[in-house]
């Protein structure tokens, strides 16, 4: 159910190493393992099968399984780079057995219904545009009393982005599809998900985004350099700079989301 709008992977070996060395080994996305945690609190994963959509370099996968013994996880993506990352990731962790990646092109997921007992996805979603169509098959791999947990980036509204928020997009260059909080909410109630909530993150991101904006342009600009070029960096603290417009504007919404497949 992942969508990208071109057959050149957004998540190439360059971005994986511009974004590790912000947010760390097998990172992707804001908040390090720290954040997943905060994801999944007071939830416990010990020997449940869970499904990770949009499992990028595979750290948070692995996390699932390290810290919250999870007893086997499944990474999926549609982009070949980050898929070949975490396998070589997961073995150099002697976690193969207990953890295993696929990749397949945008759509159905390629799962049998009620194949986990968790579904779990860290700021991904955002680039699915029909978060309908999205919900009902996160609802249909779940298991009776399976439970989705996710954080991902929302927009406040589901009108025309602002142009502060149109520039943020055309700088990230990435396939966003953002979409509201209150329509997630329907489209996850659609589905047929209960104990449905939403938590608005924006005021952690706020803080934290605008601290990785002073260490891209401070202590961390000499480390990404030499990983993927001092252009690429300065093209990130641009892109940078126009999320945290959106950030303190409160337009850019990171939320968190949580649901219950009713039975058992």
């Amino acid at each position: 159910m992942l969508e990208s709008h071109s057959a050149v992977p957004e998540y190439d070996d360059v971005a994986i190493r511009f974004l590790e060395a912000l947010w760390g080994e097998g990172y992707l996305s804001p908040g390090g393992p720290d954040e997943v945690d905060r994801v999944l609190d007071g939830f416990s994963l010990a020997g449940k099968h869970v499904l990770d959509i949009g499992c990028g370099a595979g750290g948070i996968t692995l996390h699932l399984i390290e810290k919250h013994g999870a007893a086997h996880a499944t990474g999926f993506d549609i982009e070949g780079p980050v898929i070949e990352s975490a396998r070589r990731r997961a073995a150099a962790r002697g976690l193969s057995g207990r953890a295993d990646f696929v990749q397949a092109p945008p759509g159905r997921l390629p799962f049998a219904d009620a194949s986990f007992d968790v579904v779990f996805s860290k700021d991904a979603l955002l680039h699915v545009p029909g978060k309908e169509a999205l919900f009902a098959d996160i609802f249909r791999v779940l298991r009776p009393g399976g439970v989705f947990a996710a954080s991902d980036w929302l927009i406040g509204h589901d009108g025309e982005p602002s142009q502060e928020m149109a520039d943020y997009i055309a700088a990230e260059g990435l396939s966003f599809s953002m979409a509201s909080p209150e329509r997630y909410r329907r489209a996850m109630q659609q589905a047929g998900f209960a104990e449905v909530t939403v938590t608005d993150r924006n005021g952690w991101y706020r803080e934290v985004a605008r601290a990785e904006l002073a260490r891209l342009k401070g202590p961390l600009y000499d480390t990404a350099a030499a990983a993927v070029g001092s252009a690429y960096v300065d093209k990130n603290i641009r892109t940078w700079e126009a999320m945290q417009k959106v950030l303190d504007s409160g337009e850019h919404r990171p939320t968190h989301l949580r649901g219950r497949k009713p039975g058992r």
